[in-house]
């Protein structure tokens, strides 16, 4: 949890030693404190064990709002931060916190675009049952996300959006402090959870002086995300609304419901193909997709400035008639063969990568879908090698999960759950045991809470 801002400003020396002494006796931090514990984080001085000191002192002891927005600066300037002042347009990206088929960023960046703004989207790849960006958009043949910074704001200027891979040295601090995270037992800390992910987005080059600079925040939550519960997801959209303000850029949260799947196409070129329907307007059947979609777009255009919070019916209008018009997926063609795609494989997506063959999962039981576990669902297209479960290990983009069944639907025994795509079928009894365990059905339907839960505006 953040801690209070109320305790004791420390008068330590900016030492190690001091700033561990300080943080275990529940005194607030200063930022020379701060910014000496993260150069010494990259520099090598200050060990692993002081290292993990420091994180387990947090965890306890909590950090409040002003610590938590110095702790991101320090780790978004440890290395490289892009240098956007070529753009001469305002900034907009969004970011989420991950789920099963929520590529969004592919209608997101063109309908941004569509309105005039600039859309650096440094995005990352999947690990475990959530899929990523970057594989998703390396099925599309030839697509290149290793953009140079002058090629990102060459495309930005010409196009308006640019989808590409940061740097090995963007915030290097917090690479490492996320792998002592993870060993030492201290990721549950909503403070490291924000600073890790806004550190990244400040490093982006955002929050620039004289442009009104904006992100949306798509915090996930239910059993797809990593945030599993509702109250903690709010309380993440909140610090991390708050680091974003204290940095100068114009932000709001989205929590939403990851309790299934977004989308009933879930895999790298699977997700893909649901974009574009989604552009070519075909929204029957991907209707909590959309939704999602359109509140992200609509919230991002509110707090550019194109849109003042009272006239958000407008803004959501604008987001729909970008996409129903087809300008959206004509400059999501643009963006495609900006960066070197093949834009035939968006006009005819029997060009993507496909599945050798279909495996339908049928259901074992009758009754109504009371519960999903919407991970396992991720974690299928893994066994099917559609995912990872270590860094770089290659992916096939062509597997994945049609998903037909979703909360509330009435299912007998024998009906399809899902289809799988498959190519190798090493682990396929895994992915079909996955799909299986996944649905929880009960003999009366169960009531389910909204897609969108919160929406936190900073201003």
């Amino acid at each position: 949890m953040i801690g209070a801002s109320a305790r004791h400003v420390t008068t330590n020396p900016v030492t190690i030693n001091g700033t561990l002494d300080a943080l275990m006796c529940g005194q607030q931090l200063t930022e020379p404190h701060i910014n000496h514990f993260v150069r010494g984080v990259v520099d090598g001085s200050i060990a692993p064990v002081q290292r993990g000191a420091f994180l387990a002192a947090v965890r306890i002891q909590g950090m409040s709002p002003v610590e938590t927005g110095w702790l991101t600066q320090a780790m978004a300037a440890s290395g490289d931060v892009l240098d956007l002042s070529g753009v001469r347009k305002p900034l907009a990206d969004k970011h989420s916190s991950g789920g099963q088929s929520d590529l969004t960023s592919a209608v997101i960046a063109p309908v941004l675009a569509c309105h005039g703004l600039a859309v650096p989207m440094m995005s990352g790849r999947g690990l475990g049952p959530t899929g990523g960006t970057l594989d998703a958009l390396e099925s599309i043949p030839n697509f290149n996300v290793g953009l140079t910074i002058e090629e990102v704001v060459s495309q930005l200027n010409s196009t308006g959006a640019a989808i590409f891979a940061s740097s090995t040295n963007v915030a290097p601090a917090d690479a490492i402090l996320y792998a002592d995270r993870d060993v030492t037992a201290t990721v549950a800390n909503i403070s490291l959870i924000a600073a890790s992910i806004m550190s990244k987005k400040i490093a982006e080059g955002l929050g620039r002086e004289g442009f009104n600079d904006s992100l949306v925040l798509n915090v996930t939550t239910g059993s797809g995300a990593f945030m599993s519960k509702e109250a903690e997801a709010i309380q993440l959209a909140e610090a991390m609304v708050d680091i974003a303000i204290r940095s100068g850029i114009n932000t709001s949260a989205v929590v939403s419901s990851m309790d299934q799947p977004l989308g009933p196409l879930v895999g790298r070129s699977l997700e893909i193909q649901q974009a574009v329907r989604v552009l070519r307007g075909e929204t029957e059947g991907f209707e909590r997709y959309y939704q999602v979609v359109v509140e992200l777009a609509t919230n991002l255009l509110i707090q550019s400035g194109l849109y003042s919070a009272a006239q958000f019916d407008e803004a959501q209008a604008s987001v729909k008639d970008k996409i129903s018009s087809g300008q959206a997926l004509e400059k999501f063609m643009e963006i495609v063969a900006a960066q070197g795609g093949d834009v035939s494989a968006i006009r005819d997506l029997n060009k993507l990568p496909t599945a050798a063959t279909k495996v339908v999962v049928r259901a074992t039981s009758s009754g109504f879908v009371n519960a999903i576990a919407s991970a396992q669902i991720g974690w299928a297209v893994v066994y099917l090698g559609g995912g990872r479960e270590s860094p770089g290990a290659p992916i096939d983009h062509g597997v994945g999960v049609h998903v037909h069944k979703f909360l509330g639907d009435r299912v007998e025994k024998g009906d399809p759950l899902a289809t799988l795509h498959v190519n190798d079928d090493a682990r396929l009894a895994d992915s079909i045991a996955a799909i299986q365990g996944a649905y929880q059905l009960g003999g009366e339907p169960t009531e389910h809470g909204p897609l969108i839960i919160e929406v936190i505006r900073g201003n």
